[in-house]
């Protein structure tokens, strides 16, 4: 893969060790630029089956770019992007994009719908359920059963505007895994949960991992607190450029990730999952 150099002088990490699993995402030397300014630019990234991302960064640090290229929904101005072995500019993108899961909380409809509805948008492609299409059994009793995977077995007909942030978010995961992706994108997807709801869905997210070992996900999010342990590796992003990449465990340190954040952070890692504090504070 091309490269740049690393953001202000950060420590970037070497490419990941290659393995057999496939490739599943490829990114590379990408740029995309917006009115005259580069929102990104020199970015490598490589995703293989079983991997687990994060994506991490301030804001305008160029997070939301990456995962609109990872989801098929952009191209860049320069460099290449390779989707589940297809690449951008040369495949018709709507039905690449039914093969990549995408759980956005700031999802939005236009009607009230139930959470098997929901579910089954996953199959179209669509915001709301398609006029005139109608799922089949087995589409149906999949749905349902996805959706008792994530904890809503009893909230199968509840309306949208009923439900909990929290079971907004499971809802989510199931109407993403519906279509059996190969790949799965999480964006911010612990925005707006208190922290009951938000350790739920954490939980969903690694055992839907356990439970499908195949299938690769890019996370994208502000906060450490907000990965799940079930994160294999991580990307920091400042000002549009990669600060570091690699295992999560070799990037996401008190250093690389103070450099990134231009801030002094302590980073801790206990039963699995990342915290993040300023470096120094009182019982610390």
């Amino acid at each position: 893969m091309g490269g740049g150099d690393d953001a202000g002088g950060l420590a970037g990490l070497g490419d990941v060790a290659a393995d057999t699993a496939p490739v599943v995402l490829a990114l590379d030397d990408v740029r995309v630029t917006r009115a005259g300014r580069n929102l990104v630019e020199h970015i490598d990234l490589e995703v293989r089956a079983g991997e687990h991302w994060a994506l991490i960064g301030p804001n305008g640090a160029g997070k939301t770019t990456m995962l609109t290229m990872c989801g098929a929904l952009g191209h860049p101005s320069s460099g290449t992007v390779t989707v589940l072995g297809r690449r951008l500019g040369r495949v018709e993108l709507r039905e690449l994009r039914t093969h990549i899961g995408h759980v956005d909380p700031r999802h939005r409809m236009l009607g009230d719908n139930t959470v098997t509805e929901v579910v089954l948008t996953g199959l179209t492609g669509s915001s709301d359920p398609v006029p005139r299409w109608e799922a089949e059994l087995a589409d149906l009793l999949r749905a349902q059963e996805l959706a008792t995977g994530v904890g809503l077995a009893r909230r199968l007909d509840a309306r949208w505007s009923t439900l909990s942030q929290g079971e907004r978010g499971r809802a989510l995961i199931a109407r993403a895994l519906i279509a059996v992706p190969a790949l799965l994108l999480l964006d911010e997807p612990a925005t707006g949960l208190d922290v009951a709801a938000r350790e739920q869905l954490l939980e969903t997210v690694d055992a839907l991992r356990e439970a499908h070992p195949s299938i690769a996900s890019v996370t994208v999010t502000h906060h450490l607190e907000d990965l799940p342990a079930s994160t294999t590796h991580a990307m920091l992003l400042r000002d549009g450029r990669i600060a570091a990449r690699g295992p999560a465990d070799d990037v996401l340190t008190s250093e690389l990730v103070s450099a990134a954040f231009d801030f002094p952070l302590e980073i801790t890692r206990t039963a699995g999952r990342w915290a993040a504090r300023r470096a120094g504070a009182v019982g610390a």
